[in-house]
């Protein structure tokens, strides 16, 4: 008995582990209870090996496809000249060796197992016999079918089938050389040509094919054969490849040293850099030993005074909104800055930054107080910036009373703290906190010296004092102190700025 299903076209589904397996049955053992299949198919994906063998106990549930006819062969095993039903339609006629016609039996649809598409045949030079067994499908069905391809995809129906019923069950359709009306002709039945029995009613059961395909053990089964044969393997989603910044490099020729400044007196406060170095503070008294000694040597505070106002106003352009503020363009938009500053050098560091960004297009208010003697560096400046289109005034109550887009903090003093006592000290910083502007201090105090307002940048010169919260995010400017300078003084120093004048500074 086991031998009359040689031949059946069958579907085994061996569970989730193994998958769904389509085939010809090519042997069956009872004694060990094994079935094998001839050019399998596995989940819709044509198998490697010509054969393969299933044991029972494997075997989750078996569906019979095709039955092979009387006259048909058991051992062909050739999928490529088979007609698979399809569900919905109820039969399907097809030809044998001897050209009788016969009457093939489809299978029941199910969502489990894959529906099989027919094949074209080649009908050209092949000669059609409709046995009356044909006649089991109804016409009803054949003409409403036909009329539903004609709507909807413009079909073109051939003269010679189904187009009428004068046509006799058993006539023989005639033969088609391929040669009328030129190759435009053999091109037009090459697409149009198809029989009308070989069009499916029944939509293809898309989700049904999608469920038994296995993407994983398919990309499993073509790694493994890459790496048997040789061949360079794909990456997996998991294997993500390195990422790396703008300004970082791929390729290193010597390893990065991230501690390349060292001071001879350790203090707690160190920060670092966006590239990770590391750059720690200084105390007061070794800061102006640096300043004292590069004096010495040329940099003068005239010097000095232009490179701080150059660098903080750099920082100011880009924080009043750089290009995109501005521009020739945005000549109504041109931002408003106040400038607070003090009898003594600080103050002359910001009245040269103020000059700067008067140059630069921006409306600077400059507030300093009267004093009847003024230092000379404070004099100096003061002659360059009313030069400029700047305002200076000498009150508090001639600041603008509306909130400015900037507000460059100068008033404090590392040495001479007796000034936090003074009025106009006290009505400047009382002013600067009701403005609700944006705060940027230029050198601010040490952390233990008392900060009348509270700072959103700080912008420390050379090297960093230990500045505490109320100096908000630091920023370091580079103020022309050369290198040889700071071995004289005992402190080990590269230059962290690279290619910038100004850059932040991260709290470690």
């Amino acid at each position: 008995m086991a031998t009359d299903w040689l031949g059946s076209i069958v579907s085994i589904n061996c569970g989730d582990s193994l998958g769904v397996y389509q085939g010809r049955v090519s042997a069956v053992d009872q004694i060990s209870q094994t079935i094998s299949l001839t050019r399998p198919f596995h989940n819709g994906v044509k198998c490697l090996v010509p054969e393969v063998t299933f044991r029972a106990g494997d075997i989750t549930e078996l569906k019979i496809l095709q039955i092979p006819g009387p006259g048909d062969s058991k051992q062909s095993g050739d999928l490529q000249h088979t007609k698979l039903g399809i569900p919905g339609v109820g039969c399907q006629v097809g030809t044998n060796q001897n050209g009788t016609g016969k009457l093939l039996k489809k299978p029941t649809s199910s969502s489990s197992a894959p529906q099989a598409i027919p094949r074209r045949t080649d009908m050209k030079n092949q000669e059609v016999v409709i046995s009356p067994q044909q006649q089991q499908c109804s016409k009803s069905y054949m003409d409403r079918h036909l009329e539903s391809v004609n709507q909807s995809k413009g079909f073109r129906r051939r003269h010679n089938s189904w187009s009428s019923s004068s046509r006799h069950p058993n006539q023989v359709t005639p033969k088609k050389s391929g040669l009328k009306n030129g190759q435009m002709k053999s091109k037009d039945d090459e697409c149009f040509g198809d029989d009308i029995e070989e069009i499916p009613d029944t939509d293809f059961d898309f989700e049904g094919n999608l469920a038994l395909f296995d993407k994983a053990a398919v990309f499993e089964e073509i790694d493994t054969y890459e790496r048997r044969s040789g061949t360079r393997s794909r990456g997996t989603p998991n294997e993500r490849p390195a990422r790396y910044r703008h300004d970082e490099n791929i390729l290193e020729s010597e390893p990065v040293v991230y501690r390349r400044i060292v001071v001879p007196q350790n203090t707690n406060k160190e920060f670092c850099t966006d590239s990770g170095l590391v750059v720690p503070s200084v105390s007061y008294e070794l800061h102006k030993k640096v300043l004292s000694v590069a004096e010495k040597h040329g940099l003068t505070l005239e010097r000095r005074l232009e490179m701080t106002g150059v660098c903080a106003s750099q920082m100011a352009l880009s924080l009043l909104g750089g290009p995109n503020r501005l521009n020739p363009k945005n000549v109504h938009q041109r931002p408003t800055v106040a400038l607070l500053c003090g009898p003594h050098v600080k103050g002359a560091q910001g009245i040269s930054c103020g000059r700067h960004l008067s140059n630069h297009d921006v409306h600077v208010i400059l507030f300093l107080p009267n004093f009847v003697k003024m230092l000379e560096s404070i004099t100096n400046e003061l002659n360059l910036f009313s030069k400029t289109q700047g305002q200076q005034v000498s009150s508090v109550k001639d600041l603008p009373d509306t909130p400015v887009d900037l507000v460059i903090n100068c008033l404090d003093c590392h040495e001479n703290a007796f000034l936090r006592d003074q009025p106009w000290y006290k009505a400047a910083v009382d002013w600067a906190n009701q403005n609700r502007a944006p705060v940027l201090s230029i050198d601010p105090p040490m952390s233990e010296m008392e900060q009348g307002i509270d700072a959103k940048w700080s912008l420390a010169l050379g090297l960093p004092l230990p500045l505490g919260e109320r100096a908000g995010r630091v920023y370091l400017c580079d103020i022309g102190i050369p290198q040889k300078v700071f071995q004289e003084v005992g402190i080990n120093y590269h230059s962290p700025f690279g290619c910038k004048f100004v850059i932040p500074l991260h709290s470690t």
